[in-house]
């Protein structure tokens, strides 16, 4: 039976005006009944009278007494930092990051620290799916995009380097928010690798990721209303070639509806060269993760999962040389990704969320290949769900634009959101 009961940033932020000490005294019920089922919170991060306390002296403010988790990969007064890792949490500590400063300022409450793939790569954590449980929640922000889906928190941060935020939103049918590379501030965070790292968020909705946006993201400028139909742009079928038969099908199925809602789409010729784009994020990835690690490694290599200690070995070949040239391709691949959006006047890409539902097992957390690219040029994208598969997973459709236009992007997507109507269940709907 799913627990898939995804809460309203603004609704709960209503409920949490009223009472505020309730409202966290429900959610922290709510956690202490499922989370030995979902996994989604680092154990002993979750404390009644911490929460119930910092909630006392919230500042009132525009997330006034609202629950967030926060990925374990940000620094966090008076909460440990471990990133997955049997490294001594004391080795990782780092002040608490600004993005976690931010939020708590406008008002927000830290409920404790989500479940995060060892230092945010592809060694996953226990964290299991609201949808069936069989089945990976992806990542490797897994503890925050199910965490949302659960209705454990009506918000948790994230972040994606390849693709962490995009894929576990669409596994587990909530709406993930990746801004503009740059856009928030990274400090207090472990890197994976500084220039692709970027800060992200899960929600129920739209609406609700515009909201965390005002108090997270630089100079935003709130206005976020939906507006008239955004111009949409299909990138090259190298791409999309990616999805497996039932997510394309899905997809064709939602632009077809896109389409009949008035929406114009246009193909193009974007990532035609993915296969050389994901060699360049290979490259960089990577080299930047060796070097991020290097240190720690020398000293605690026999502590690393296998796949988090080949990665690193394997940054370590990389020459500089190398790392470079990839530093120039993608270079390259940000500036074709804005003249093709603009020469075909495209106002949002879309592409599935995932290449397919959220696969069987949990020794993986997917296939990151739709958001790569995107992650790879730095331009800010978000998951909205489009529906269920025949096995009765969450399927998405991820939405990219213009970097450094979060604010349209995020406007467009209500947009896209409300011509799909409500479209994947909630409230544990069978």
């Amino acid at each position: 039976m799913p627990v898939v009961a995804p809460r309203s940033l603004l609704a709960d932020r209503e409920a949490a005006r009223g009472d505020v000490p309730g409202y966290l005294g429900s959610v922290c019920d709510r956690i202490e009944d499922l989370d030995g089922r979902l996994a989604a919170f680092v154990p002993g991060t979750v404390d009644r009278g911490r929460v119930l306390s910092a909630g006392r002296a919230a500042p009132a403010g525009p997330l006034y007494g609202l629950a967030v988790g926060v990925k374990d990969v940000f620094g966090v007064d008076g909460l440990p930092l471990a990133a997955g890792s049997a490294l001594p949490p004391e080795r990782l500590a780092r002040p608490q990051a600004s993005v976690v400063t931010r939020l708590t300022a406008a008002g927000a409450v830290v409920v404790g620290k989500t479940v995060t793939a060892e230092f945010a790569f592809f060694a996953p954590g226990p964290t299991r799916n609201p949808w069936n449980e069989a089945h990976t929640p992806g990542g490797s922000s897994s503890g925050s995009a199910a965490a949302v889906a659960a209705g454990l928190v009506p918000l948790a941060l994230g972040t994606q380097t390849i693709g962490s935020v995009i894929r576990p939103a669409a596994y587990c049918g909530v709406v993930g928010f990746r801004p503009t590379f740059g856009r928030v501030p990274t400090d207090g965070m472990i890197p994976f690798a500084p220039s692709l790292d970027t800060v992200g968020w899960f929600t129920a909705t739209v609406a609700d990721a515009a909201l965390a946006a005002v108090s997270a993201v630089d100079d935003w400028q709130d206005g976020t209303q939906p507006v008239p139909e955004p111009v949409l742009g299909l990138p090259d079928e190298a791409l999309l070639a990616h999805a497996e038969p039932a997510a394309r099908r899905a997809f064709d199925t939602t632009v077809t509806r896109l389409r009949d809602a008035g929406f114009a789409v246009r193909a193009s010729a974007l990532f035609a060269e993915v296969a050389g784009l994901a060699a360049s994020l290979f490259t960089v990835s990577r080299w930047e993760f060796a070097r991020s690690h290097r240190d720690w490694f020398a000293e605690f290599g026999d502590r690393y999962q296998p796949k988090t200690a080949e990665a690193v070995r394997t940054g370590l070949a990389i020459a500089d040389a190398d790392y470079a040239e990839a530093r120039d391709a993608q270079a390259r691949a940000r500036a074709r990704y804005l003249q093709l959006t603009g020469d075909h006047g495209v106002d949002v890409w879309i592409t599935p969320g995932a290449t397919g539902p959220a696969p069987r097992g949990r020794s993986s957390t997917g296939d990151p290949a739709m958001s790569s690219p995107f992650t790879l040029v730095g331009a800010p994208a978000v998951n909205v769900p489009t529906g269920l598969d025949p096995s009765r997973l969450p399927l998405g459709v991820q939405c990219a634009g213009v970097p450094g236009a979060d604010e349209e992007l995020l406007a467009a997507a209500r947009t896209i959101e409300a011509a799909l109507g409500e479209t994947v269940p909630s409230a544990g709907q069978p």
